[in-house]
C-alpha cells in the first residue's frame, strides 16, 4: 500500500464575468416579452427576478463564464460556442488542458510523467471519443484515459478512484481534470436555476510518495469516501435518447430537459446527508470536526454549508475554517471545492488536517481526508 499525495493543483477561471444585475436585466427583459405572448394565449404569467432574491437564495454575486454575450442576449439566453471541426481540439479538452498545465507546473512534472487521465465533470461535451483521451493526445503522453461523471461530486469521486489506483500500484501518476462548462447546459429562462452556475476548470495530480520522501507543502491523502442515494431533486433529462422522445426527432425541444431542481428539498436533504457523511467519515479515523483545520466544501449554497458545519460543530463556523468562493464565482459544480482548496491552504502547517467534501445530484457525496506534509 503506497502513501499518496496531491502533488499539484491547477485552476483556470474564464476572464468574462456576469453580475447579478446584468443577469437579472436580461432575464426580466425576456419575461416582459414572454408575458406579452402569454397574455394572448391565456397562460400563467412569469415572475421577474431581482438581485436580492439571488443573493438570498444562493449567496452568489457574480459568476465567470466562457462566453457572456449570448447568455445576456434576451432573444437567445445561451452561450455561443462556435462549432469546431472534428480534427480541432474540443472546447472542453482545451479548458481541461488549461488547468492541467498549471497542475503539472505546480507538481514540477511534465505531461509524459502522467500515465492516466481521468476527466470527471458534471457535464461532458460528448460521449466519445472520451475527452480524457483527447487531452492525453494533446498533452503528448502515453498511457490511458477515461471520462466519468457524478454531478457536482465528480472531482471528489475521481480523486477517490485515482488515490486508490495509485495506492494499489495500478498507476504511478494520475491527472484528475474537471473542466466545468456548465453554462452550456443551463436553462437561463428558469428563474429557479438561471443564476446558480459559472464555468471553471480544475486539475489535480495524484501520485505515490516514496518511502522517506518529503514533499513539504503538499497534501497526503489519508483516506477517501464516496456515497450515493437516488434522488430526482436535481436532474437533467438532456441526453442521447432525447430525440427519440420527440415528435420530430430532428427538431429537439429542450424545454424540461435542461437542469432543474427542487431547491428547498435539495437544501434540506443534502444538509442532513452532508452532515452525517462528514461526522461519520471523521469518526472512522478517531477525529471530530474540531480536529480539522480547514473544510473545503462544495460551493453551491452559502446557507447550506453554514448549516452543515453548524450541525457538525454545534455552533457557527467562520470562513477561515470553511472558506467560500461562491460569492464571486457562482456554483462551479464539481470544480468549486477544488478552487476553495487551491486558494485556501498556504497558511496551513505541517500536520494540519483538512477535509475536502462535495455534494452532487444523485444524490452523491465524495470526500477526502487530507494532512499537510
Amino acid at each position: 500500500m503506497h502513501r499518496v499525495i496531491i502533488s499539484g493543483i491547477g485552476v483556470e477561471i474564464p476572464e468574462a464575468s456576469i453580475t447579478n444585475e446584468e443577469l437579472v436585466a436580461s432575464f426580466n427583459t425576456w419575461v416582459d416579452m414572454e408575458n406579452v405572448r402569454r397574455e394572448v394565449s391565456g397562460e400563467p404569467l412569469l415572475q421577474k427576478s431581482d438581485s436580492a432574491f439571488i443573493v438570498h437564495a444562493s449567496g452568489v454575486q457574480t459568476r465567470h463564464v466562457i462566453e457572456r454575450e449570448g447568455i445576456l442576449d434576451p432573444t437567445r439566453m445561451a452561450p455561443r460556442f462556435p462549432a469546431r471541426p472534428d480534427d480541432a481540439l474540443s472546447l472542453e479538452a482545451e479548458f481541461g488542458i488549461a488547468s492541467a498545465s498549471k497542475a503539472l507546473d505546480h507538481a514540477g512534472l511534465k505531461p509524459g510523467d502522467i500515465d492516466l487521465v481521468i476527466c470527471s465533470a458534471s457535464h461532458h461535451q460528448r460521449p466519445y471519443p472520451a475527452i480524457a483521451i483527447e487531452m492525453q493526445q494533446a498533452l503528448g503522453r502515453r498511457g490511458a484515459g477515461f471520462d466519468m461523471g457524478l454531478g457536482c461530486s465528480s472531482a471528489a469521486v475521481a480523486l477517490h478512484i485515482a488515490v486508490n489506483l495509485v495506492r494499489a500500484g495500478a498507476h504511478k501518476r494520475v491527472l484528475v481534470t474537471t473542466p466545468e462548462i456548465i453554462t452550456g447546459h443551463l436553462n437561463f429562462r428558469d428563474r429557479q436555476t438561471h443564476f446558480i452556475f459559472g464555468d471553471a476548470s480544475v486539475s489535480m495530480i495524484v501520485e505515490g510518495l516514496a518511502q522517506g520522501e518529503k514533499r513539504s507543502g503538499r497534501f497526503e491523502v489519508l483516506d477517501t469516501r464516496a456515497w450515493t442515494q437516488m434522488s430526482n431533486s436535481i436532474r437533467t433529462n438532456l441526453g442521447y435518447y432525447t430525440r427519440a422522445t420527440q415528435d420530430d426527432p430532428y427538431m429537439i425541444d429542450l424545454e424540461g430537459n435542461l437542469i432543474k431542481q427542487i431547491g428547498n428539498k435539495v437544501f434540506k436533504e443534502v444538509t442532513v446527508a452532508g452532515h452525517k457523511f462528514i461526522v461519520e467519515f471523521l469518526a472512522e479515523h478517531g477525529l471530530t470536526p474540531q480536529a480539522i483545520r480547514r473544510f473545503w466544501l462544495h460551493q453551491a449554497n452559502a446557507r447550506m454549508n453554514a448549516m452543515i458545519l453548524k450541525l457538525s460543530f454545534g455552533h457557527d463556523v467562520d470562513h477561515d475554517r470553511a472558506p467560500m468562493v461562491l460569492e464571486r464565482l457562482g456554483n462551479t459544480a464539481a470544480a468549486g471545492a477544488i478552487i476553495a482548496l487551491s486558494e485556501n491552504h498556504a497558511d496551513m502547517k505541517a500536520g494540519d488536517y483538512g477535509l475536502l467534501c462535495a455534494f452532487g445530484a444523485g444524490y452523491s457525496i465524495g470526500g477526502a481526508l487530507l494532512r499537510m506534509l
